[in-house]
């Protein structure tokens, strides 16, 4: 498979931006393949190669790319102008679907990326309650801002640093950390700091190491404690929302949080991010109260009418439950694979997302560390080879589309029962 067009690209890049890339988790060893366009459920590449993408943008593309109904209300909008700093009708009906969907979400604030929202819904709980330490869960991953990049998941974990230089000592003090599934280290925590945690900021399904699905019961643990030691919970629901559930994680699972943060799914593949939560906590924010947020591109007219045109989709075509039943036989049939080969790897998975660990199937961040990365690594490249792109990194989440049918389902399966074999 040819690559001479990006490896130019890459060199050039090299040059430009740190790294030749404008995320970490795009830099792909020994380079990364450029992409010219999206259709569907594929991907093709500056030098004309096609790609089955299960990487989906990390997770916004949940219809596929270039879906038509979004494509064409986003012409749309483009005639009437895409920026205005003013408000807009579009926000006020994205808002109140998003609050009708969302049990936790009572108000809500549009900004422009999930790290934003995590950023924001920290300050919110601090702000609230005049607390200044919060709980996140090892290798969790909220976005790239100092509070969370502590033992981080995604490419912090994938490249072997799970702290960021530059994040100052008083920031990573009051970050504490509990294991995922954990409810002893938890309430241990908990009272060990009594009186001194504003929150405790979590994935209900650990998407950026994994997945990692709660056991029976620990979310509504999690949720028990919390109250009983008037700590608020934030659910991250970045990956989780529109996906398990057009209500997020925490209708699938029944635990109602106190503050959600949204993103990807709900922008249609442009640049979003949500804070929402009580309308006690919500109130408190800017103009209404005293904790600041802002944002020139918050509420931008091309994002939410991507992300309104995609929910239409989505609930018309009853997107989530296809995509279950495409995950769950995905799943299976992929696990029937790995043990017809007598292979000690683990599929894990829950409604469109999953991943093959080279490993036990972990329960938290440090077992998912115990499993072979460069055995992964060396899936990744030979998959890519045969033209199935999956994300680069043992610790990040694979997703299926409505647009991933099943001859194409069938194809990724013969990729992965040929390279797994090799």
């Amino acid at each position: 498979m040819a690559k001479d067009a990006s490896l130019k690209l890459f060199q050039r890049a090299m040059e430009l931006m740190p790294g030749g890339v404008s995320s970490p988790v795009r830099a792909i060893s020994p380079y990364p393949f450029y992409v010219s366009r999206g259709q569907g459920p594929h991907l093709w590449d500056v030098d004309g190669n096609r790609y089955i993408d299960y990487c989906l943008a990390y997770g916004p593309m949940i219809l596929g790319h270039a879906h038509p109904v979004i494509r064409e209300r986003v012409a749309h909008q483009l005639e009437e102008g895409w920026l205005y700093g003013t408000p807009t009708e579009l926000e006020v009906r994205l808002a109140q679907r998003i609050v009708d969907l969302y049990p936790g979400i009572e108000m809500a604030r549009f900004v422009s990326t999930g790290s934003e929202a995590t950023m924001a819904a920290l300050r919110i709980a601090r702000g609230c309650t005049g607390k200044e330490k919060v709980v996140k869960i090892e290798g969790g991953f909220h976005g790239a801002h100092d509070g969370v990049l502590i033992k981080a998941g995604s490419g912090a974990t994938t490249m072997g640093v799970p702290d960021s230089l530059g994040v100052p000592r008083d920031t990573a003090r009051n970050t504490l950390q509990v294991p995922f599934n954990d409810l002893s280290a938890l309430e241990d925590l908990l009272k060990r700091n009594a009186g001194e945690v504003a929150a405790l900021i979590m994935e209900p399904v650990m998407g950026n190491v994994g997945p990692i699905l709660p056991e029976e019961g620990y979310l509504e643990g999690v949720r028990d404690l919390t109250r009983e030691n008037d700590v608020l919970l934030i659910f991250d629901e970045v990956i989780t929302g529109f996906r398990l559930h057009l209500g997020g994680a925490q209708s699938y699972y029944g635990v109602t949080p106190d503050l959600t943060t949204l993103g990807k799914i709900v922008g249609g593949g442009f640049p979003i991010g949500v804070v929402g939560g009580r309308r006690d906590l919500m109130e408190m924010v800017a103009p209404q109260g005293g904790i600041y947020q802002a944002g020139t591109f918050n509420g931008s007219p091309i994002s939410m009418v991507a992300g309104l045109a995609t929910l239409d989709v989505m609930e018309k075509e009853g997107i989530v439950e296809r995509l279950k039943d495409s995950g769950d036989g995905f799943r299976r049939a992929l696990s029937d694979i790995v043990s017809d080969l007598g292979l000690g790897f683990s599929v894990v998975g829950i409604a469109s997302i999953f991943k093959i660990f080279f490993g036990d199937s972990p329960r938290n961040y440090r077992e998912a560390l115990r499993c072979d990365k460069a055995a992964y690594l060396s899936l990744f490249n030979k998959m890519l080879a045969s033209g199935v792109f999956l994300t680069p990194s043992q610790y990040e989440t694979d997703f299926i589309s409505a647009a991933h049918f099943p001859e194409v389902i069938e194809e990724t399966l013969e990729a992965f029962k040929s390279n797994l074999k090799a």
